[in-house]
This record gives C-alpha cells, sequence and structure tokens, in this order.
C-alpha cells in the first residue's frame, strides 16, 4: 500500500490515539452519527471546526486537533470493514480536507515546529533521542504526506472537482507560494538542518518521502517527462525520438535463452537470400559516381546539444541576441531556489545516503537517521528486540528509496530543462564523493540485500487497522512475506545505477574513476540479480569502461560482453570494445571538471545574476532628467530634515580643493 511504508512499526499505537481524539471530540458534534453517515456539506462544516481549533495557543490542544485530522485523512478506519473501504474513505476525507484549506494551515504549524529553537536545543542536548520528540512533526508530515501522495495519484473514477483540485494543488505545490519559495525548499531545508545537527529531533524518513512525492508530483514522473521531452524536440524542429525507452526497457527479458537448431538454419538462410539480391549484376553497373553523404536527418541530436550551441552563441552575442525568454517552468523554479545552497543540499542527501546504507558502520559521529523509529522504551524481550531489528532495517532501506529516487528524479527533470542545471547538480554530487559512495553500497552481497525480507505485513497499514492481530512469534517474523524479491531495494538499487550512469557518461576523466575504484568486480556481481532493467543498467557502466580494462579482462570476460552486444545500444562509430590511443590517453580529472564548472558558472552569472552587464546598461545622461526625478523620502524625514542638514551637512567641515584634485 502506498502509505504503509509513512510509518514505522514502533508508530502502530498511535492509530488507536488518534481515533480516540477524533471520537472524543466527534461525538459532541454528530449526536450518536459515524462519519460515512454525513453529507458532504457537514462534513466541511466539521472540518471547518477542526481548521479553528488548529489556531489555539495551547500545543496539546493544537496535537489533539491535528490528530483527529489525521484520524480523517487515513481513512476513518474504525469505519471500515475492508482495506478497500479504508483507501475509498482516505481519498474522499483528503479532497474534503483539502478543498477546506487544511494544508496551508499545516503549513504554517509546519513553519512554526522548523523554527522552534527550545525543541531544538531540548533534543541536541538528549543523549538519545526518541519517537516522543518529533510527535507534533510526525503527525503534521503524516497528514501532509498523505495529502500529496493521495491527490497526486489518479484514477479513472475520479470527479471532475478532484480532478481540477489536482492542477491547482500541482501548481501552488511548485510555484513560488509558500514564504516566496517552492514547498520543496522548505523541505530541503530541513534536511540541511537535520544533517548540520541543529535538528536532531526531525523525523528525517517521513521528510523525505514528502519531499520525493512532493518533486514527484510537481515536476512529473518518468511518463509524464517522455511526454516533455517529445515537445521539447518538437519546438526545436528536431526529428522524433527513434523509440521510447521506457517501452523498450519494459519489453525487455533478464535472460535469452539460446537459440534453437532451426531458428539458426533459418536465420542463416535468411541471411544468404539478403546477400543474394544485395550482389551487383554485370547488365548493372553501381553508381559510384552518385554517391552523396549521409543526411542530417539521419544523425541523431539531443536537445543538450542545441541548448549547448545556443548557450555559446548568448555569451558571443549578448547584445545582439538580446534577452533569453526564459519559460518559469517547475523544474526552472526549483533550480532557482535551489541553487544558493545546492551544494549543502546534495551533501546532505549524500550524508543521509551513506548513514542509510548496509554497508556502514556505526560511528560516535554520524548522523543518527533512526530517532523517528527508537521506542522511549528499548526492548526488553528476544520478541521485540526482532521486532525493532526488522523495523531499523526497513526504516533505512525506505531512506535509501526515497533518496535515490529523489536524486534521479531531479538530474532527469534538470537535464531535460537546461544540460548546465543538470551539469552542476552533477558536479557537485561527483566532487561530494557520490561515485566512490554508491559502489561502496553495491560492494556488498547484493543478492542477499534485495531477497531481505524486513517486512511484518500484519504489522503494516491498513491491513493492522483493519483485521485482527494475530499472535507474532519468532518464527512468523524471521519467514518474512511470501515475496521473493524485496521490491523496494530492487528499486534502490536500479536508481543508484541509473544515477551513476548519469554521472559516468560521455565524460573521460569519470569513466576513469570507476576503473580506479575497481568497479568491474563489483558490477560484475550485480549482474547475478536476474532481472532486465537492472542488468541494463550496469551492462551500460561496464561498457563505458570496457577499453581501459585491458584484453586480458575482455578474454577472460565474453560472456559479460556477449551480453553488452545483445542488450545495451550501439552507435555506428562505437568502438568500445578495444582500447586506442586517442581514449587510452591519460586523464586529467581536474582540467576536464573546470572546463565544466568555467561553463556553468557562465551560463549561471549570463542568466541569473541581477548585476550582469553592468557596462551595457543605458545610462541618463541627461541634467535636466536627472534632477528632474522625484524621489520618495520618508515621512518622519520631512520633519526632521533641517535637523539633518545641519547635523550632516552644515556641521561638516569640506574639503573643497581636494574634491576638485584629480584622485
Amino acid at each position: 500500500m502506498f502509505s504503509a511504508e509513512l510509518y514505522s512499526y514502533t508508530e502502530e499505537p498511535e492509530f488507536a490515539l488518534n481515533r480516540d481524539y477524533f471520537e472524543e471530540d466527534f461525538r459532541s458534534h454528530a449526536r450518536g452519527r459515524r462519519w460515512t453517515e454525513l453529507t458532504v456539506d457537514e462534513q466541511r462544516a466539521y472540518v471547518m471546526r477542526l481548521l479553528d481549533a488548529l489556531e489555539v495557543t495551547d500545543r496539546d490542544k493544537r496535537l489533539k486537533v491535528a490528530r483527529a485530522i489525521l484520524y480523517l485523512a487515513q481513512g476513518v478506519f474504525d469505519e471500515c470493514d475492508t482495506e478497500v473501504d479504508v483507501l475509498h474513505w482516505s481519498r474522499h476525507n483528503i479532497f474534503v480536507l483539502y478543498d477546506m484549506g487544511i494544508f496551508t494551515a499545516l503549513l504554517e504549524l509546519l513553519s512554526m515546529e522548523i523554527d522552534n529553537s527550545q525543541a531544538c536545543s531540548s533534543a541536541v542536548r538528549k543523549p538519545a533521542i526518541s519517537l516522543a520528540e518529533s510527535t507534533e512533526l510526525r503527525v503534521l508530515l503524516s497528514i501532509m504526506y498523505l495529502m500529496v501522495e493521495t491527490i497526486r495519484v489518479q484514477t479513472e473514477d475520479d470527479r471532475p472537482e478532484w480532478r481540477a483540485a489536482r492542477e491547482t494543488f500541482k501548481n501552488e505545490l511548485g510555484s513560488p507560494l509558500y514564504n516566496g519559495e517552492p514547498f520543496a525548499l522548505l523541505l530541503f531545508t530541513m534536511v540541511t538542518k537535520f544533517c548540520s545537527m541543529n535538528a536532531p529531533h526531525f523525523p528525517m524518513k517521513k521528510v523525505l518521502l514528502l519531499l520525493w512525492k512532493t518533486v514527484l508530483f510537481t515536476l512529473g514522473g518518468f511518463e509524464e517527462l517522455q511526454q516533455m521531452k517529445v515537445g521539447a524536440r518538437e519546438r526545436l524542429s528536431l526529428p522524433p525520438l527513434p523509440e521510447d525507452s521506457i517501452k523498450v526497457v519494459r519489453a525487455m527479458r533478464a535472460a535469452s535463452p539460446p537459440a534453437s537448431a532451426m531458428e539458426l538454419i533459418e536465420q542463416q538462410q535468411q541471411q544468404k537470400r539478403g546477400r543474394r539480391s544485395r550482389r551487383v549484376h554485370a547488365s548493372r553497373p553501381a553508381h559510384t559516381h552518385t554517391y552523396t553523404p549521409p543526411h542530417t536527418h539521419h544523425k541523431y541530436v539531443s536537445v543538450s546539444e542545441i541548448q549547448m550551441r545556443r548557450e555559446e552563441e548568448l555569451l558571443q552575442c549578448p547584445l545582439s541576441l538580446g534577452e533569453e525568454e526564459v519559460e518559469e517552468t517547475p523544474a526552472e523554479i526549483l533550480y532557482v531556489g535551489m541553487l544558493p545552497n545546492l551544494s549543502q543540499y546534495v551533501i546532505a542527501l549524500l550524508k543521509l545516503l551513506l548513514a542509510a546504507a548496509p554497508t556502514s558502520k556505526a560511528k560516535t559521529d554520524s548522523i543518527n537517521i533512526l530517532a523517528d523509529v527508537l521506542p522511549e522504551e528499548m526492548p526488553i524481550t528476544v520478541l521485540q528486540s526482532m521486532k525493532l531489528g526488522i523495523d531499523v532495517n526497513r526504516h533505512k532501506e525506505i531512506i535509501v528509496k526515497a533518496i535515490s529516487a529523489l536524486l534521479l528524479l531531479l538530474l532527469k527533470h534538470l537535464k531535460l530543462n537546461h544540460i548546465y542545471q543538470f551539469e552542476i547538480v552533477s558536479q557537485h554530487l561527483v566532487f561530494a564523493n557520490c561515485i566512490p559512495l554508491i559502489l561502496k553500497f553495491f560492494n556488498q552481497n547484493i543478492m542477499s540485500y534485495i531477497s531481505a525480507k524486513n517486512s511484518i505485513c500484519v504489522l503494516d497499514f491498513p491491513h493492522c487497522v483493519v483485521h485482527e492481530m494475530p499472535e507474532l512469534t519468532a518464527e512468523s517474523l524471521e519467514a518474512g512475506d511470501n515475496n521473493q524479491f524485496c521490491w523496494r531495494n530492487l528499486f534502490s538499487c536500479i536508481n543508484l545505477l541509473r544515477i551513476l550512469n548519469k554521472l559516468t557518461k560521455w565524460k573521460h576523466s569519470r569513466t576513469m574513476m570507476l576503473v580506479v575504484f575497481k568497479s568491474a568486480p563489483i558490477l560484475k556481481r550485480a549482474l547475478k540479480v536476474k532481472q532486465a532493467m537492472m542488468q541494463l543498467y550496469v551492462l551500460k557502466l561496464l561498457k563505458i569502461q570496457t577499453k581501459y580494462l585491458g584484453r586480458q579482462w575482455r578474454k577472460s570476460n565474453m560472456k559479460t560482453m556477449s551480453a553488452i552486444y545483445q542488450k545495451v545500444r550501439h552507435r555506428l562509430n562505437d568502438d568500445w570494445a578495444y582500447g586506442n590511443d586517442i581514449d587510452a590517453r591519460p586523464w586529467d580529472f581536474q582540467a576536464e571538471e573546470c572546463a565544466l564548472r568555467e561553463s556553468i558558472e557562465k551560463f549561471n552569472s549570463r542568466r541569473y545574476d541581477k548585476n550582469k552587464n553592468g557596462d551595457f546598461a543605458p545610462v541618463d545622461n541627461c541634467l535636466q532628467s536627472v534632477l528632474g526625478q522625484r524621489v520618495e523620502l520618508p515621512e518622519d524625514f520631512h520633519y526632521s530634515y533641517e535637523m539633518w542638514l545641519e547635523r550632516e551637512v552644515f556641521s561638516q567641515p569640506i574639503q573643497w580643493e581636494g574634491l576638485l584634485q584629480n584622485p
């Protein structure tokens, strides 16, 4: 279920608490009726009552009201018999909550909690932080996550007003309406504040999940990205994409069986017939004198190439080409907001990724990402310890999933928006040691990570609130679920491989980093996972470094070479399998990255620097017009300007000779 990963198993007792606070308040309002029996107008009136109660100054009363709202967002599960009913009422209630303005009120409360210096200083002083320190934040973030994720997902039976609300909410989240910046930037600020140890009580898993879903909602998923890519190529008069990469990967199989003898015979006969038809007859000489070069429309030109050429033209001719019209897309708005603190955001995300990686070892100075999973009282029995251990591992897996998906989304959307926006994020990732970090992540028993069973199905929401809770035993916890793979971990691995591919593609110096860090054996072990998409991105990473690995490696890894030939797209002049003098030259990491950095800084300076081209700005040289300009002065200056003249002008000795002399 979409909301199961939002809650840790330690939070399970709070579901009943949310229900109790709701029923305590609702009983006095509804007089014996249930929430599902009210009309929509009556439900809206009650939500308005809750909205007014959110504005009270008493912190405990506000928390009770927020828990009642969370119970509504969770689908009033005590009045439902099945999980389908819970999801139905959750969806209905969330659209009512959004329509009544609950999200804006929650945002104000979230800002107050972020700026609550007393809670931050109290958490910093505590040696061990538990769930209790983040109660208010967890409740607020849970409601906001449920609202963003539920409204984001479109279903066939959505009402017209719900579809209109979805578009409105999407535009609100992507626009700088919240304190002059998009909502995602507030969440990025929470991430950096947590990583700087100033707010160790922030529930990072919920923050990262909400941040990922917000970016996914406002910028769009991969299918929307594909449509945007097609539209961008049409606007630039480029030919359409030769294939839909999403459909190609979906149709790909992990391991192809060897061809049968009959198929091989038919294939050979077809090749012979083809050669026979291409044979030149004596009566028909070949037209060697009418050779025409290949047309340019057969050559693939990317949107990035056009953007780089355009950038060169704008830098060479800033006056004649004039100002560039920049479309205010959600990706553009997000990039402009992130730009001043981009390196901090990237470093913070990678710190969290490192802390959540299964290969990381606990250190005293490392970030504590378990603040929103550890209970107030540590477990006593073996069963409680096993349950907490599963919860902690699951918690880390969800954090890795959210960060990997978020980084991949940002890279892909920024690359389409402008190539240099993608390059600056990539460079920050490379400089923050993202490449060795991902390789370290894969330098483990990847099969055991992907087949890990860190889930307790009977404790997942909404199963745990609808069905009777069976008795948990050590054997049932060890058995886990019936899935062959943990799809969450498989998703994370594919995302990390795609990020690594994005960072190193067409970058000679970064490809050499893969060779230097001995990534080939690490990546080869990942090929054991029989999943088509994961194998494809592993093979892509092996393909770009094959020519540097030497002839002996290629000879001893012919199966891998064959798999690359079979599954990875090749170009006409692609000699990836053979090292030559040009591409095997000594690599200068610093020179390549500095040249790229210079291009990025020129782009950012030209497009976003407010003081650009100061020498070319028009100057008013007419004395009359300058002296005739009206200067707005504050009212208090009018009353005291004589005193100001006496103090600042008449009583100050002026060296007139010095003013007349040349400096």
